[in-house]
Parts: structure tokens; C-alpha cells; sequence
């Protein structure tokens, strides 16, 4: 139905492109609007709800970046034919949450929107507060997604389960719950269940009597009981044993516990947020994880979206840290290089928002002037792919930088990976071209078929 379908704005100003690209988009089950300037896009944005505005970076009368503003909760995709790598990263800087280069294939535009639009879901009907949460920064739809959800669950007595990639906050989402409950003054007890062997979660959890097993010498109390009438937040609950599961579930369902080597219960009023890096649902078809336990636990999922998924989040995120550290060193604050935006921007940040902390501190610590450039960054520049023109400071020929010659002659997406390719693959293997560019074989293949460029004859 076309009520169910993503609908589109396509800002071009040359109808031919413009066509194409509709006709590609209707194709595959996309609703699409069409338009030639930002003026013209203004209008229909004020009379429609889109799930992505695609736009041309120049256009009449004003550029394609001013739809940014005007777009409101949709995200927009730059298309240029002048892909430079400063109005790569001033479209990023601006609150773009991609750009693709002219003349792209269907195949990589397809992968864009099918991206952009499942990551960044508008729901046009929700007008529930999205305001950000104190302590917690970002301004992406995923991160909005969930300060609607924290907001509507913090004030009830519901179980809540964070889920989401190492590094992406989650013991913060779970103080921001209990900061906005009505629990708010009293305990908040955090439990790493991977960092306390397995021998001893049990009584760490429910607490001992003495002379219950070698070495309890007195009564403890466990970290439940401590919780009493606050909030108890289980981080890594899927490292959790299955023995110490039954016992959890247990007090889940009564409201109760026993200490080890008690034979009387207790009452506890606690509530409780655990959090995961792991698929629970996945584990418990496994059996890995108790699946009774699972659904206690999930009556409110909250979902973290990785770094990388965070748009234009991740420059907002890495200038909060550099202020930071700035004033921590007691150094003068810093600004980031065009290089090292890029960099950040386009790097796939496998430890998230804790790497990027990291990675910002040592930044500021080895550099001595008042600009971070991207090799102070010391990241690792071969997770990113050339289609990020992310820098390769490697193997360059002596004197030669091809970062620093793009940006300065304007060259597009396409003639960067061709230039590499010409003046590399004379004493490069095409394994050592590919894993430098950060592409698979069969991609430089593909590459080389559609750009006309032949392999180097051996």
C-alpha cells in the first residue's frame, strides 16, 4: 500500500539524472517526489512528510546543504559531481547524513537510501517529547528514538532492557532511567555480571549467612538487598550463568529473595535495568539464556544504535570530547582539521563512543599546535573504504600524499580511485590495492570494469 511505502524528495536540477534516478527508486517500491531547486523542495516539504530527501549539492538559486535545515526530522543525502573532499566533510559538518558522488550505480544508491531510510525511520505520527536527556548527547533520529522511549518508561515500575554494541552508553541510558523515576533518591546499585566470576555472582547477588560455605566468616548483604527501594542495574546480563539465572527469575516473579545458606526469605522493592551486548532472544533459542528470563526482563527494549549509524552526531560527539579534554589538560581548545573531520566521520568506530573518547584524549595529548590533523587521530584508516575517501597515509610514493592533491584540485570520488589505482598498481598487487583502498577483490574488479582502467600486464 502507498501509506506503508518510503517516500522520497529528489532535489536535481537536470532532469535527466532527475528521471533516472525516480524511475530507479519507483522500481523498487519507493513513493518519490521530484523537484529542481530548494525553493521549489521548500513547499512540497511543507506539505508532505518524506522519509529521505536526496539532493544536488549545486543547484539553482541556492545549494542542496540548505535543505539540511529545512528538512526537519528527514536526513538528507547529498549527491555531487564535484566531490571534492572539503564539500564532503562542509555537507557532513552541516548535519548530512551521507553524500554519494555523480555518476554513481543503482546498486550503491539502492544500498544508501535502503540504509539511510531503515536507520533513520521518521514516525511523522509520534509527537511524544524527543528532547535530549541530561548527560546524554545527540540529536540523530535513532538517539531521539530512544530519549521517546526512555521518557515514557523511566516513571513506571517496568523491567527495561538496554540493548547495543559495546561502547554506545548504555550505563548512561540506565542512570538517565533512574535519574527520571520516582526512585531517583535512593540506590542505584551497578552490577558488571562479567566481571565477577562465576563461583561468586551468586552470593555477590543474594548475599550469604555466616558459616554458609568455607571462608563466610559474617553475614553479607547482597547487592539486591542493597538495592532496596532503588534501582538495580544488571550490566552484561547475557555473561550471567544459568544457575544464577533460576535464582534471578525467581526473585523477578516473587519479589523476594534468600540469602545463600538462609533458609527465610525477604521482600525487596527493586527495580530493575539490565543491559546487553548480546542477542538474548538468539541465545535463549540456543539455550544459552533462560528464555522465561529473557521476556521479564524485555517488557521495555531499549535499542542503542552503534557510532557509526549517528550521523552528524559523531562530529558533535567528538568536538564534546575535545572541549573537554582541552579543559582537563588545561590546554587552549583545539579545533579539528578538514583531514581529521574526515577521518572521523568516515571511520567505522568498532569500540563506538568509548574509542572515540579514547582516541580524541590521545589526540589532544600528541598534539602541539592549536589543530588535531588526522594523523594525531592514529586510528585505523584501512577499516574505512575509498568510497569514504578516507586518507591513505601508507605507501604512498615519497613526497606525495594523495589526500592533500584531491582536496586541492577538486578531484571527484571516481578520478581519486583512479588516480590510486594508475600510480600504485606498478609494485602493488591487486590484494595489496584492494586491502589499501578497503574494498574486496571482486569490487576493485567491478571498479576497474565500469571506470575502463585494465589491469597492469605482469
Amino acid at each position: 500500500m502507498i501509506s506503508s511505502m518510503k517516500h522520497i524528495l529528489i532535489v536535481e536540477d537536470e532532469e535527466i539524472i532527475r528521471s533516472a534516478l525516480k524511475r530507479l527508486l519507483e522500481k523498487n517500491h519507493y513513493r518519490v517526489s521530484e523537484t529542481g531547486s530548494v525553493k521549489e523542495a521548500t513547499l512540497l516539504l511543507a506539505d508532505n512528510d518524506f522519509d529521505l530527501v536526496i539532493s544536488d549539492l549545486r543547484l539553482p538559486g541556492a545549494p542542496g546543504t540548505d535543505l539540511i535545515r529545512l528538512a526537519g526530522d528527514a536526513p538528507v543525502l547529498i549527491m555531487t559531481s564535484y566531490a571534492s573532499l572539503r564539500s564532503a566533510v562542509d555537507s557532513m559538518k552541516m548535519g548530512a547524513v551521507d553524500y554519494i558522488a555523480k555518476p554513481f550505480d543503482h546498486d550503491e544508491m539502492l544500498a544508501a537510501v535502503q540504509r539511510i531510510t531503515d536507520t533513520f525511520h521518521v514516525d511523522h505520527d509520534q509527537v511524544a517529547d524527543t528532547t535530549a536527556v541530561e548527560g546524554i548527547i545527540g540529536d540523530c533520529k535513532p538517539i531521539k528514538r530512544v530519549f521517546r522511549h526512555l521518557k515514557k518508561a523511566a516513571p513506571t515500575e517496568c523491567n527495561i532492557l538496554i540493548q547495543g554494541e559495546t561502547g554506545t552508553g548504555k550505563e548512561l541510558i540506565a542512570q538517565a532511567v533512574h535519574s527520571l523515576s520516582p526512585r531517583k533518591n535512593q540506590a542505584l546499585i551497578s552490577v558488571n555480571c562479567a566481571a565477577i566470576p562465576d563461583t561468586l555472582i551468586e552470593s555477590e547477588l543474594f548475599g550469604y549467612e555466616k558459616g554458609a560455605f568455607t571462608g563466610a566468616n559474617t553475614n553479607r548483604v547482597g547487592l539486591i538487598e542493597a538495592a532496596d527501594k532503588g534501582t538495580l542495574f544488571l550490566d552484561e546480563i547475557g555473561e550471567l550463568p544459568i544457575e544464577a539465572q533460576a535464582r534471578l527469575l525467581r526473585f523477578l516473579q516473587e519479589g523476594e529473595i534468600r540469602r545463600i545458606g538462609s533458609v527465610e526469605t525477604q521482600i525487596v522493592d527493586v527495580r530493575v535495568i539490565a543491559a546487553t551486548h548480546r542477542d538474548l532472544k538468539k541465545l535463549s533459542r540456543e539455550g544459552r539464556f533462560r528464555q522465561d528470563l529473557f521476556y521479564r526482563l524485555n517488557v521495555m527494549p531499549l535499542s542503542l544504535p552503534p557510532l557509526r549509524e549517528r550521523g552528524k552526531d559523531i562530529l558533535t560527539l567528538a568536538e564534546f570530547f575535545l572541549k573537554r579534554c582541552c579543559e582537563k589538560m588545561q590546554k587552549p581548545l583545539m579545533t579539528l582539521s578538514p583531514k581529521a573531520i574526515q577521518a572521523l566521520t568516515t571511520y567505522q568506530w568498532p569500540g563506538n563512543i568509548r574509542e572515540m573518547e579514547n582516541v580524541i584524549e590521545r589526540a589532544v595529548i600528541l598534539s602541539d599546535g592549536p589543530e588535531i590533523d588526522s594523523d594525531a587521530l592514529d586510528i585505523d584508516l584501512e577499516l574505512v573504504s575509498v568510497d569514504s575517501l578516507q586518507q591513505d597515509k601508507s605507501q604512498d610514493k615519497p613526497g606525495h600524499d594523495f589526500f592533500d592533491s584531491t582536496e586541492e584540485e577538486g578531484l571527484s570520488l571516481e578520478d581519486y580511485f583512479q588516480r590510486f589505482i594508475l600510480e600504485h598498481q606498478e609494485y602493488m598487487s591487486e590484494t595489496e590495492l584492494a586491502r589499501k583502498l578497503g574494498i574486496s577483490r571482486k569490487s576493485l574488479w567491478e571498479r576497474r570494469q565500469r571506470l575502463g582502467i585494465p589491469r597492469k600486464k605482469s
